[in-house]
């Protein structure tokens, strides 16, 4: 076997490729989930009974008149489920609540044989309530005591003496609201089952072994009794790793007690007041420095909005106090994590899992403490960034940390900072009412499942006896171009054409016990089991060569089709022949592969170890334009320059920056959840629940000028073919347009303030903050006593 890391001659990984199905999706001709209904008959349609109240019991459900409604074929309730009735995996989440937990909660759920008839079917359910008191913000749930789960402490060294020593000293609070996934597929599940018994999901899932779980043991039965497989999903982003499970355990409920496919899409709305979305955060945190803007200490709180059960809240708090030190060293920290319990759906994983909360609350409090200290924040952040042989707060070095001074400086150039930051000082002296301005953000980000045991995947490869391939792995595609990269894997490990190699979809009988597409570790957990089980085939396949060749087995060369061997060429073999032989000579053409990721430990208790199997790098330089009179403001340029190691598929890997940049300043600037907080009888309800009044980055939002650069001389070892991560750090290089932002308000009111702004930046609370800078008075920089604070 070779190397992790090391690429043979001519690769087929490093290519620009399409992404695999990149026709299809031109061409509408990707079929989804519900796609597949059209190839099945008497197919039942399943509606939700959504409750009106964000807190009630259940105190009478009757179906009966749904029943009388043309076309209702049955109501699922409580009474129906053979097994757990729990949608989770901490017995938390009743599939059928007796208590409902937030509004939009649902209660039952109605087949029909059309949409319609479910939709009147649930509409003629009638429910009494009893309501209850609810808690919706995270200020209500704090002074409440309403916690759930664990409350862990990250620490190192005396947090407390070094603020007490600390030459400046601030304190204050940060709160950031949460994002809708919105993909563009809304949670769909379509099952049916066969003459066996077997309980076939057809789901949009990112984790397909976890989803068949928890269908398992809703319905009763053992895992080997059902079959989940996921084609492709239309969009992601963590939303669906937790949150399909219970639709398609109702699925498949329906599918069992009536003998029929049923199939369960969500509509957009409803998809948006069932599943859960990213945690709003509060922090408390109070930072020393010490004369020269050196971050000395740092003691914050840190309090996520779970929503009403756990789902993953947990994880994703952890990783956000593991993130919070972002890219910057910090010799004395404490931090305390919490989880809210509201009266809101459930908040579950989106892209960043937490680590771009914990990193806000230090790319705010920079923001903020640096006009205090009479620095200029790019300034403060590059003398605070890591170096080689420090480590983070819960003990992980930082491995190539020199990487992060490396990207610094080759950004400030490849970006002309220095021209540009004269030509927005004379733009400003000329324009009194519109303001520009530029920040530069770094970004260091954990690669692996805060859970070890996540970190393991496995693969099926078959080598058919005409030369072609086919590959199983356990990931999932949901557009970010795993499965490219999966081909390209096999392409280089057999050394064949990338066009002799085919990708099924994921299925849980062909790879059993995966984790999810998640964490970004899709290529780096699936990429190694792929490759390690066609080393398996390869090695085999060398042995047949050798003997031919009349060499060892080990001097067999593999590229691009053909078998010859090591310094000679004149002997070359089509590898669709030496398959053939290998047939005849009774040789095994097929592997499964696995894969665990080497070097991991977590003391989770303790919040001590070493989690991440590397660090992914990069850092950010955006330009903003901001009008005084609306706080609309413009993305004038933003320049990239990003570590993905040795690219596995350069285009994807652009792509995948330049996304997930996009959806971060989504986060940070326009997507806000409203949630009607008065005590009326709509107490609880999503205001913002469709595409006309949830604000969605866009064409309009893109930078005028988007320039992405991959680090260059970044291989990556021990990570398949020297590559890194790409799927969730790019998300957090949005934090440069939220910090140009603050800079550009800050240019409308007088030097040296310290200026606030809220998350998300939407132009209304841009709009207040200029009000407030013009207001404003200048505070003393460098004070040692001077309030950061919020409202």
């Amino acid at each position: 076997m070779t190397s992790l890391s090391d690429r043979p001659v001519k690769p087929v990984v490093g290519m620009t490729v399409p992404h695999e199905s990149a026709n299809l999706h031109a061409t509408g001709t990707a079929l989804y989930t519900d796609d597949l209904i059209v190839r099945h008959q008497d197919v039942l349609h399943a509606w939700p009974v959504q409750a009106p109240h964000a807190h009630a019991l259940v105190a009478a459900l009757r179906t009966g008149p749904a029943l009388q409604v043309p076309g209702v074929v049955r109501v699922l309730t409580a009474a129906d489920v053979p097994g757990l009735n729990d949608a989770g995996t901490k017995h938390d989440e009743p599939l059928f609540p007796t208590e409902v937990m937030f509004y939009g909660h649902a209660v039952c759920w109605v087949l029909g044989e059309t949409l319609e008839a479910a939709r009147l079917g649930a509409a003629a359910v009638e429910v009494d309530y009893e309501p209850l008191p609810s808690l919706l913000t995270l200020t209500e749930a704090m002074h409440a005591g309403s916690f759930q789960g664990h409350q862990p402490t990250v620490s190192r060294g005396e947090a407390d003496a070094a603020l007490a020593d600390a030459a400046h000293r601030f304190s204050g609070e940060f709160e950031c609201g949460g994002q809708e996934h919105f993909y563009l597929e809304t949670h769909a599940s379509f099952v049916y089952v066969d003459e066996g018994g077997q309980v076939f999901v057809h789901c949009s899932t990112q984790h397909p072994s976890e989803t068949q779980e928890i269908v398992a043991h809703v319905l009763g039965l053992h895992s080997h009794d059902v079959t989940v497989q996921c084609m492709r999903m239309g969009g992601g982003f963590g939303g669906k790793e937790m949150q399909p499970h219970g639709f398609a355990a109702i699925a498949a409920l329906g599918s069992v007690l009536t003998g029929r496919p049923v199939r369960l899409r969500l509509n957009r709305t409803q998809d948006i007041t069932l599943s859960g979305k990213r945690h709003p955060f509060h922090a408390r945190w109070d930072v020393g420095f010490d004369a020269d803007g050196r971050l000395q200490a740092l003691k914050a709180t840190l309090t996520s909005d779970g929503g009403w059960c756990l789902d993953l809240s947990e994880p994703v708090l952890a990783r956000a106090m593991c993130h919070i030190d972002n890219a910057y060293w910090i010799p004395n920290v404490e931090v305390n994590g919490r989880v809210a319990k509201t009266n809101k759906t459930s908040q579950t994983a989106f892209r960043g899992f937490g680590g771009p909360q914990g990193m806000l609350v230090m790319e705010d409090l920079l923001g903020r403490c640096a006009p205090l200290l009479g620095l200029d924040p790019g300034e403060l952040r590059r003398r605070n960034l890591y170096a080689p042989g420090q480590s983070t707060p819960y003990g992980q070095p930082v491995r190539h940390a020199e990487r992060l001074t490396t990207i610094w400086g080759q950004l400030l150039d490849r970006a002309d900072v220095v021209r540009r930051q004269e030509q927005i000082t004379a733009f400003n002296a000329a324009h009194p009412h519109t303001k520009r301005a530029l920040a530069i953000t770094p970004v260091k980000f954990g690669i692996s499942f805060n859970l070890t045991a996540f970190n393991q995947a496995g693969a099926l490869v078959h080598v058919y006896k005409d030369g072609s391939v086919l590959i199983n792995h356990g990931g999932t595609e949901m557009g970010q171009g795993l499965h490219t990269k999966m081909r390209q894997v096999a392409a280089t490990s057999l050394g064949v054409p990338l066009a002799t190699v085919r990708l099924a979809h994921t299925r849980t009988d062909k790879v059993p016990n995966t984790s999810a597409t998640a964490a970004s570790s899709g290529s780096d957990l699936n990429g190694g089991a792929v490759k390690n089980a066609c080393e398996q085939i390869r090695g085999r396949l060398a042995e047949v060569a050798g003997r031919r060749l009349n060499i060892h087995p080990d001097d067999v060369r593999f590229y691009d089709g053909r078998i010859t061997g090591i310094g000679f060429t004149d002997q070359v073999i089509p590898f669709a022949e030496l398959v053939h032989d290998a047939y005849f000579q009774r040789v095994p053409l097929w592997a499964a592969g696995y894969y665990r990721t080497e070097g991991l430990h977590w003391d989770s208790a303790r919040m001590q170890g070493e989690p991440f199997k590397y660090f992914s790098f990069g850092a950010a330089v955006s330009e903003v334009e901001v009008d005084g009179f609306t706080g609309a403001y413009r993305q004038l340029r933003t320049d990239i320059v990003h570590d993905v190691g040795d690219s596995l598929s350069p285009l994807i890997d652009v792509g995948q920056i330049e996304g997930g940049f996009v959806q971060g300043v989504g986060w940070l600037t326009l997507e806000e959840l409203r949630w009607d907080v008065s005590d009326g009888e709509h107490r609880g309800r999503l205001a913002t629940q469709s595409a006309s009044t949830y604000k969605l980055p866009s064409f309009s939002e893109m930078p005028e000028v988007f320039n992405v650069h991959l680090f260059e001389q970044a291989t990556e070892s021990g990570v398949v073919y020297g590559s890194k991560a790409v799927g969730e750090p790019p998300l957090m290089l949005a934090f440069s347009v939220r910090e140009a932002l603050r800079a550009a308000v800050a240019a409308f009111g007088a030097r040296g303030a310290s200026v606030e702004i809220p998350s998300p930046s939407t132009p209304e609370g841009i709009f207040w903050a200029v009000e407030q800078a013009r207001a404003g008075a200048a505070a003393p920089a460098g004070s040692e006593t001077s309030p950061v604070t919020t409202d």
